[in-house]
């Protein structure tokens, strides 16, 4: 199967191996977003943090998903991710999500993760750029991950009073649009 996924995306035009290194350093971000996303949302505490929280909560489930969604993919595609943890996360497509040097400074903490959004953002913009009408299974992928990071980057701007994003909470439903490529 790798084999003529990988033939029909190269004969439609795209560079494959470019392909496969943005995939894996996506997959890399989401995974190491997963985990920094963990140790934010255990310092979102008090007034302020506790409405943070649930939103943190679910993108830090749909980032897993994300790399979950990912990896089928990069594998169809006849890439795999590095067997080493540190080269995997040092990889990231991302800077790391961690914790501002106050971890109670709840507005720090929202520019940590509208950040990594952003930067989410930007990353499956540009595979989306780099797919559309060459490679449609990596386009509609990028694409679903696309539409749950600018909902992301909508919640935690919003917080941040950026000004009223028009997105509004799942209520504890997760990854509407990548849950498809899960299943």
């Amino acid at each position: 199967m790798a084999r003529v996924a990988r033939e029909m995306v190269e004969n439609a035009g795209v560079d494959v191996d470019e392909l496969l290194d943005l995939l894996i350093q996506n997959a890399s971000a989401e995974f190491t977003t997963f985990f920094y996303y963990t140790h934010l949302r255990y310092n979102l505490i008090g007034l302020e943090g506790e409405g943070v929280k649930e939103i943190a909560e679910t993108a830090r489930q749909e980032d897993l998903n994300h790399f979950e969604a990912l990896l089928p993919r990069i594998y169809e595609l006849n890439g795999e991710i590095p067997n080493d943890m540190p080269e995997f996360h040092d990889m990231s497509a991302c800077p790391p999500a961690k914790l501002p040097d106050d971890p109670q400074d709840v507005d720090a903490l929202l520019e940590v993760l509208v950040g990594a959004e952003r930067c989410a953002v930007r990353q499956y913009t540009h595979i989306c750029n780099m797919t559309q009408g060459k490679d449609h299974r990596t386009y509609l992928l990028a694409q679903a991950i696309l539409n749950e990071e600018v909902e992301h980057e909508a919640w935690f701007s919003e917080f941040l009073g950026e000004g009223a994003s028009g997105h509004y909470n799942r209520g504890g439903e997760t990854s509407p649009f990548v849950r498809k490529f899960l299943e």
